[in-house]
This record gives structure tokens, C-alpha cells and sequence, in this order.
């Protein structure tokens, strides 16, 4: 039996021990707010902003319920959007638009407004994933496409466990075509030169197609090391190895005969440390985990050290890239990924502390106080954040209101802990209908800070699948990407995005690829993203920001937008367009078997590494083997799918847990073969006692019972089973 948790007593809460202790004796030691300020004021701010949070969570319940109502009195009925629109306005769920305005954000960084490129995600609560994360603002391509599938295991070309050399010939081929699209010669191709490149007052005698691109370049005992290429705003460095006794272990630039030891290019261009969706933190020890690692990422001192082939390795965060530029001045590049903070959303509270009523605190105010109070630690070093402000990007709120009392809850922030108005910039997550539906008036809520939106194409799915729960079954999960609310909703957003001026003040953003093996499908899909005016697009790993990044070299985004600009505007009518099931298209038995398989797959997959290990996203096998990365919202749209069709009858419970029980034992194979499952506590298998299993019976609770979850969110009975399962 876990001991039971000790609260200190302070004002008018009741806060963990462990999380009081890390506040004051790690994260107000050494700033200018002492612990009287900040207790005193976080329990002033917390007790005036509760109320308001728990009426806006009332608010989506009451909401739904009309909603319910009304698509339960159309269903099998054609919509009439006029009437459905009257509808949403009457009971608030759809705002009228206001006159155009645009963004007023100040003191964004350079690599918000100014560069294009790959954006990470990682979970707060993993100090190793979060130093690859905020160092991937460089990223070897030959690491990158080595151990990728863009070079094949064909004609010897195998991967193997040692280095190989044919594969290494190939890596070098291909980022030769690489140099030759994105830093072109005149008169030859990379692939033809002989000889390093050789600088004369500080130029170099390569004849380039545009000389602006060459930068710069850094010696190291009076041999030139490496040179510096510039294209669309992002970086390139060529490293040489004149000596042929670089990482002698790894030869890959030794076999070359330019003697290119290797070429990095500027590949994260920001990062998102995430409390959300990828971490399961419930209570205060998971809390402050995360808390730690980003505090000490705003030190600038996090750092780790693991064991890889036998070996221990440390790690720590990279130091800025020093070169001379072509006028002589000695220039830096920053050596890190801009990081963002993810805080949780509006609808979950945390035991960590309670309030005078005995209620739990919610959780987002927390996280606004804490994240921001580590950030003063950055503004001594400038380690991150340049222009002193902080990034927080908020997910799930429902609608302007919600984005209002975002702005209340940071205002708060800034008046305790000394800060200037508006220095908390604020991310908004379009990945809600009602955000989406009214994103202009989100925008306007937070137009003093706003720095980013970005599109969620799972959590808006589950949010549509709830939402319209009454109307219909819903069409097969696959099919979900042709709908025509989709298109409309993607384009909206850069749409919206840009006629408030994002272009060249903030970020409008897109979603995850979510098969880290497969990169070579990224490399030809994912161009669409900038392509579509995007600043930015996630990614799961570092290896996939270097291969994405290639996308932003050879796609102009703000030329691009300057032409969305001119485009006809998607239409709100498409927005609100319900995905169900056409009457006409009766499926087989083996379609509804094939797709609660793939859905029950996935939620098993990654709730017993959730419940049961404490992982918050991981790398989950679908039915077919491929890994799929999966976190919250992939859970929500699968279990709220399952919810809707067992709604409307198109399968049964004894069905539904028939196919859960079978795919268990599958997951536990597939889990028992994992080798990364082996790093965590004994595995418990599920298929081995159904009801003896949390993670089973949690599984099961989000399928049976997602019709009356809060916007069909999993939160609350994964936090409420994973306390259980500690307890044990």
C-alpha cells in the first residue's frame, strides 16, 4: 500500500509536501518572488478563477445536452444547416463574428515569426526524449536518413547492428542530390567535387547559383571545419574531416572523398514540452516530475545519462554554433529548439492541492503559475527565450469564452509573479468544434498574446463524434479524413489564421505524423504541409524533424500564404457538416468486426502502458503491425467511435468485449516482444485475468461508457484508474 501523502497547510489551501517543498526550495530560489508572494497570490488567484472554470466545464455539459436533444429530433432526417445554425447561436454554442481585427503579439522570438520548420513534441515528464527534443535544432542527415527507410535494404544496403558502408555510399549519394536542390553549384553537382572547399577573405570558391547562401564557416586549428549555408530561412552545416580521425567508430565521412564527415541541418525549429496529452501525471510526485525537467530546462541545466550498447552516456543540452560570417564578424547560431510549454486544459483537477472547500485545484491554473515561475530562470540566461517571454500553449478549450478565461488566468500569473502585461504569449489548440467553428473569436479573445494555432485532426474527430453522438452512427475511422468538414476545417484555420496577420508574427500549425518508422511516406506526404501555409507541422522524433525540415527548404510558406490570401474562404456550412453513415452504405460483418478490432487495438495498446507503467504516448502496433504513435486523443476518437456505434446499434457489448478480450492477448504478444516495455516494471499481461486487470477494465470503461464522458474525453477515468492502480 502506497504511504499515505503528507499537505502542508498554508493560506487557505492544502498542497502536497512534495510539491510545496519543490516550489519554494527550487523554483522561487533564486527569483525575486518569495514564497510569501507567491503562495499568498496563487491562493487569491486560484479561489477567484475555480468558480469561473467549473461554471465554463457546466457550461459544455449544459450545451450538450441541448445539442443532444435537438440532433436527436433530426436523426434520420437531411439537415437543414439554416435551422442548425439558428440553433448553435441560440444557445451559445455559435458566436457571430465580430469586425476584422488583427493579432497585437509582442516580443515574439525570431524562430516563431520569422522560421519555417519542424515542430516537436515530447512528454515533460522524460528528461532524456526532452534533451533529444531541444537539441534536435540540429540533426545529423546522414544519422537521419541511415537509419530511416528513404535509403532501402537493397543490393547490400542493410542496416545491420555495426556500420555498413554500402548503406554509407548511399547516405551520400543522396544528401549529394540533396545539396545539389537546396544549395546549388553553377557549372557541377556536389556529387562531382573533389576537393574541400577552400575560404579566401572570408569567401568561399564555390560558384553557387546564389551567392547570399553561403553564410559562413568555423575552423578548428586553423583548418576550416565546417561552412554555413542558408535556404528559406533555414540553415545548413557542411562538416569536413581533414584529418580522417573524426568518430572513428562511426566512418561514415571517411569514406567520402570530399571528406564530408557529415552535414546537419536546422531541423526543430521549436518544441512543445507537454503536460498534456503525452505524460500520465496524476497526482503530485507525476506533477513534479515534469515540473523539474522544465525548470531545469529553463537553467539550462537538465541533464541525463543512460546505458546504450553497454556503454554510459550522458547528456545535456547543446551550446550555440559559432562561425564567421562573410564580412569577418564572428556570428551564433542558437544551438537549441525554441521550447513551448503545453499546459493541461480546463477540465481536470489534480490532488496535489485542495482548496478551502476540500476540492481538488484545477489543474490548467496550476500549471499557468508553476511553468511560468520556472521561466524566470530563463530570463537571467536567455538560454531560451530571447525576448524574455513565455510560451504556453493551451489545448482543449471549447469556444471564445474558454479563451478568455485563458487570458484572465495569465493575467493573474503576471501580476504575482512581476512580470509584464501580456509576457505570458498563449497557444491556441484548434482541435475542438466549437474552437473551430468560432476561431476568429477565439483569436480576438487573445489577441494581445496569441502565437500560434495549430489543428488537431484526432481530438477534433473525437470531439465530432461526441458532439453529434445523437445524429448517427458515424462513417468507418478511415474514412474520417475524406469528410468534408475536414478540408473545411484544415483550410479555416489558415485561413482564419492569416486575415488576423499571422503571417510574420506567429505560427499556424499542423498535426502529427503518427508512424515514426514509416519516413519515407512522411517525406512524400507531409510536403503538403507547408504547401498549405503552414509555419510549422508536427513530428514524433528528431530523426523525422531532419526529414521533415527537408519540406520548409524546398517550399516557400510565406509566399505561399500571400496566395492563400486570394483563395475563396471555406465555408462554415462545410465546418458543421455531421461524418454518419449514409443510409444507403450497409456494412458487412467483417467491415464492423475489422474496425472495432482496429479501434480496440489501439485503446488496449496504449492504456495498459498507461495505467500500468505510467507512459503518457508511446509507439503502439496496430492490427497489421504497424506502429502508430498514440496518446489521448487517438484514445478519444477510437473509444468515442466505438461509443457512437454501439449507440446506434451497429455492433453489441458482448460483441464489443468479446473482440476487447481477444485483442488483449494479442496486445500482451506484441507488448511482450517490445523491447522498450522491458526498460519499465514487469509487464502484466491483461488476457491472462480480464477482471483482475485496471488497465482492461479501464479500456472497457472508455468504450461502455463514452457516451457520458466529458466531451468524450479520457481523462478522467484514466487518472481516476491509474491513482487506483498506484494505490495498490
Amino acid at each position: 500500500m502506497k504511504k499515505q501523502e503528507k499537505f502542508i497547510k498554508i493560506f487557505e489551501l492544502s498542497v502536497s509536501k512534495v510539491l510545496f517543498d519543490f516550489i519554494n526550495n527550487e523554483v522561487l530560489r533564486g527569483t525575486n518572488i518569495n514564497k510569501k508572494r507567491f503562495w499568498s497570490g496563487f491562493n487569491k488567484a486560484v479561489h477567484q478563477l475555480a468558480p469561473i472554470n467549473k461554471k465554463l466545464i457546466q457550461s459544455r455539459h449544459k450545451m450538450q445536452r441541448s445539442i443532444d436533444n435537438y440532433l436527436l429530433s433530426k436523426r434520420g432526417k437531411k439537415l437543414n444547416k439554416k435551422d442548425y445554425k439558428k440553433f448553435l447561436r441560440k444557445i451559445g454554442y455559435l458566436k457571430k463574428n465580430k469586425p476584422n481585427f488583427k493579432i497585437q503579439t509582442k516580443n515574439v522570438d525570431k524562430e516563431i515569426s520569422d522560421i519555417c520548420g519542424p515542430q516537436l513534441v515530447c512528454p515533460v515528464s522524460n528528461a532524456r526524449f526532452l534533451l533529444n527534443a531541444a537539441n534536435a535544432r540540429w540533426v545529423s542527415l546522414y544519422d537521419s536518413l541511415y537509419g530511416s527507410d528513404i535509403i532501402p535494404e537493397t543490393k547490400g544496403a542493410v542496416k545491420g547492428n555495426t556500420y555498413n558502408p554500402i548503406r554509407g555510399k548511399e547516405v551520400i549519394s543522396y544528401s549529394r542530390n540533396i545539396l545539389d536542390k537546396l544549395v546549388p553549384l553553377k557549372e557541377e553537382s556536389w556529387k562531382n567535387l573533389k576537393e574541400i572547399p577552400k575560404i579566401k577573405n572570408n569567401k568561399v570558391n564555390l560558384k553557387l547559383i546564389n551567392n547570399k547562401q553561403f553564410v559562413g564557416y568555423s575552423k578548428i586549428s586553423g583548418s576550416l571545419f565546417s561552412i554555413f549555408f542558408k535556404n528559406n530561412n533555414l540553415h545548413i552545416e557542411i562538416l569536413f574531416d581533414q584529418t580522417g580521425k573524426m568518430e572513428i567508430n562511426n566512418p561514415d565521412g571517411n569514406q567520402d572523398p570530399l571528406k564530408i564527415h557529415d552535414i546537419f541541418i536546422e531541423s526543430a525549429i521549436t518544441t512543445i514540452c507537454d503536460h498534456e496529452d503525452s505524460v500520465a501525471a496524476v497526482d503530485a510526485e507525476d506533477k513534479v516530475l515534469g515540473y523539474r525537467n522544465w525548470l531545469l530546462l529553463m537553467k539550462g541545466k537538465l541533464n541525463s545519462s543512460f546505458f546504450k550498447n553497454g556503454k554510459k552516456v550522458y547528456r545535456k543540452l547543446n551550446k550555440d554554433k559559432s562561425y564567421i560570417s562573410p564580412n569577418g564578424s564572428r556570428l551564433k547560431l542558437h544551438g537549441r529548439s525554441l521550447l513551448l510549454n503545453r499546459n493541461v486544459g480546463h477540465l481536470m483537477t489534480n490532488p496535489c492541492i485542495l482548496l478551502k472547500d476540500g476540492s481538488e485545484c484545477p489543474e490548467g491554473i496550476l500549471d499557468a503559475f508553476v511553468t511560468s515561475a520556472a521561466c524566470l530562470h530563463d530570463f537571467k540566461i536567455n538560454g531560451n527565450s530571447r525576448n524574455k517571454s513565455i510560451y504556453i500553449v493551451k489545448p482543449k478549450m471549447h469556444g471564445p469564452d474558454e479563451c478568455l478565461f485563458t487570458d484572465l488566468i495569465f493575467k493573474k500569473v503576471e501580476k504575482v509573479l512581476k512580470l509584464r502585461e501580456n509576457q505570458i504569449l498563449c497557444g491556441i489548440m484548434d482541435e475542438e468544434r466549437r474552437t473551430s467553428v468560432n476561431l476568429r473569436e477565439c483569436i480576438r479573445a487573445l489577441k494581445k498574446r496569441v502565437f500560434f494555432i495549430n489543428t488537431g485532426f484526432l481530438d477534433r474527430t473525437g470531439d465530432e463524434i461526441h458532439t453529434s453522438m445523437e445524429f448517427g452512427p458515424m462513417v468507418l475511422k478511415g474514412d474520417m479524413k475524406s469528410s468534408k468538414w475536414i478540408r473545411a476545417y484544415e483550410n479555416n484555420n489558415v485561413e482564419v489564421g492569416l486575415s488576423c496577420g499571422f503571417s510574420g508574427k506567429a505560427q499556424i500549425g499542423k498535426g502529427m505524423w503518427a508512424m515514426p518508422d514509416l519516413l519515407n511516406d512522411m517525406l512524400k506526404q507531409k510536403i503538403s504541409h507547408p504547401e498549405s501555409g503552414a509555419n510549422c507541422a508536427w513530428v514524433p522524433s528528431p530523426t523525422a524533424a531532419a526529414i521533415h525540415s527537408l519540406h520548409y527548404h524546398q517550399v516557400n510558406v510565406f509566399s505561399r500564404q500571400k496566395e492563400i490570401l486570394k483563395r475563396k474562404k471555406a465555408k462554415l456550412d462545410d465546418l458543421l457538416e455531421i461524418p454518419i453513415n449514409p443510409s444507403n452504405n450497409k456494412w458487412s460483418k467483417f467491415q464492423i468486426s475489422e474496425e472495432l478490432k482496429n479501434n480496440t487495438q489501439g485503446i488496449l495498446g496504449y492504456v495498459v502502458r498507461w495505467i500500468d507503467q505510467s507512459v503518457g504516448c508511446s509507439k503502439v502496433p496496430d492490427i497489421k503491425g504497424v506502429g502508430l504513435m498514440e496518446d489521448r486523443a487517438t484514445c478519444r476518437i477510437s473509444s468515442q467511435h466505438i461509443a457512437n456505434w454501439l449507440h446506434h446499434g451497429v455492433c453489441s457489448k458482448k460483441q464489443v468485449l468479446e473482440i476487447m478480450k481477444k485483442m488483449a492477448k494479442i496486445v500482451d504478444r506484441q507488448n511482450l516482444k517490445d523491447k522498450s516495455m522491458k526498460d519499465q516494471s514487469p509487464y502484466q499481461s491483461m488476457g491472462e485475468n480480464y477482471y483482475q486487470s485496471i488497465a482492461f477494465k479501464t479500456a472497457c470503461d472508455l468504450v461502455f461508457h463514452g457516451k457520458s464522458q466529458p466531451s468524450g474525453y479520457t481523462e478522467p477515468l484514466l487518472h481516476f484508474n491509474r491513482i487506483m492502480k498506484k494505490s495498490i
